[in-house]
C-alpha cells in the first residue's frame, strides 16, 4: 500500500506493461458533441481486461460523458455526435449494425443514485436474463442467487426475494443495482460514481466489492472522490475540460504525474 496525501493506493506486485494486458475497449480519436457543444476532444485511451479504470478530474471535464459513450448512452439525449471509434474486442460499437441494446448487456451500467425497479428483490435481477430470452424458473432462481453472492448480497435477502427491492438500505440498493448488472453477463461493468450517495460504511462495501468484481470483469469508474480513485483503481485516466490530459497507472499518475495540470489536481490546487 503507498500513502499519499491521505490517499491510499494499492502497489502491484510485479510491474504492468500495455503489452502484457489484453485491451477490452480501445477509444480512437473520439469527439463528442451535445448539438454545437464539443464536449470531448479527440480521446486515445484504452481499457484493460479484469482490471479497475478510474476516470477522474473537475466538474464538467467530460467523464460521465465519455462513461456513457462507451455503451452508447448518450444516444438516448437527442441532438448528439460521435465522430471516432470505440473498438469493443476490436469491433467499433458506433457501427450502424450494433444494437445500442444487446450492446448494452456487455457493456452494463451502475449509476449515481440507486435505482431499483419498484418490483421484488428477485424479479430486479431476473429482469434482464428475461429481456434476453431467460423464462425458465430454475435457471432464473439460480442467475439471481449467483448474482446476488457476486454483489455480496446474497447473505443479507436470501429469505426475503419476494420483498419489495425499495424496503433495501441505499448501500444495498446499489448492491442491488450491481447484481442487475451482472446477471445479464456482461464484460464491463461501467460505474457512475457509485457511491457517492452512501454513508462511508456502504461506500467500503461498494469498494471491496469492486476489487472483487474485476476478478470476472472490467471495471470503469468515474469519480470525485481523489481517495477513492486511488483505493480502487489499476489505472486512472485524468480529464480536463473535454481533453484527456493524462492516462497511466494508478501508482505512477499520482505519485509522478508527466503533466503539471494533474499534479495541480491531485494536490487540490484546482477542481
Amino acid at each position: 500500500m503507498i500513502e499519499l496525501d491521505g490517499t491510499i493506493m494499492k502497489h502491484n506486485e510485479r510491474t504492468e506493461t500495455e503489452q502484457k494486458l489484453d485491451t477490452v475497449i480501445n477509444v480512437n480519436e473520439l469527439s463528442f458533441y451535445y448539438g454545437q457543444t464539443q464536449a470531448l476532444f479527440n480521446i486515445d485511451m484504452r481499457i484493460y481486461k479484469n482490471r479497475v479504470t478510474s476516470i477522474i478530474g473537475p466538474s464538467g471535464c467530460g467523464k460521465s460523458t465519455m462513461l456513457r459513450c462507451f455503451n452508447r448512452m448518450n444516444d438516448l439525449i437527442e441532438g448528439t455526435q460521435v465522430e471516432g471509434r470505440i473498438l469493443l474486442n476490436d469491433k467499433n460499437i458506433y457501427d450502424k449494425d450494433i444494437d445500442p441494446v444487446r450492446l448494452r448487456r456487455h457493456i452494463g451500467m451502475v449509476f449515481q443514485q440507486p435505482n431499483p425497479f419498484p418490483k421484488s428483490i428477485f424479479d430486479n435481477v431476473a429482469y434482464g436474463p428475461r429481456m434476453f430470452g431467460t423464462h425458465n424458473r430454475e435457471k432464473l432462481q439460480e442467475i439471481t442467487e449467483t448474482s446476488l453472492k457476486k454483489a455480496a448480497l446474497w447473505d443479507e435477502v436470501k429469505d426475503r426475494l419476494h420483498k419489495s427491492a425499495l424496503s433495501l438500505s441505499g448501500g444495498q440498493q446499489q448492491r442491488l443495482c450491481i447484481a442487475r448488472a451482472i446477471a445479464v453477463e456482461p464484460e464491463v461493468i461501467l460505474m457512475d460514481e457509485p457511491a457517492s450517495a452512501l454513508d462511508p460504511i456502504a461506500t467500503t462495501f461498494i469498494e471491496d466489492l469492486i476489487d472483487e468484481l474485476k476478478k470476472n470483469y472490467t471495471v470503469v469508474i468515474v469519480t470525485h472522490n481523489m481517495q477513492q480513485a486511488g483505493r480502487v483503481g489499476d489505472y486512472t485516466a485524468f480529464f480536463l475540460n473535454g481533453y484527456l490530459e493524462e492516462f497511466d497507472t494508478t501508482e505512477k499518475l499520482f505519485l509522478n504525474p508527466a503533466s503539471k495540470k494533474t499534479a495541480d489536481y491531485i494536490s487540490g490546487r484546482f477542481g
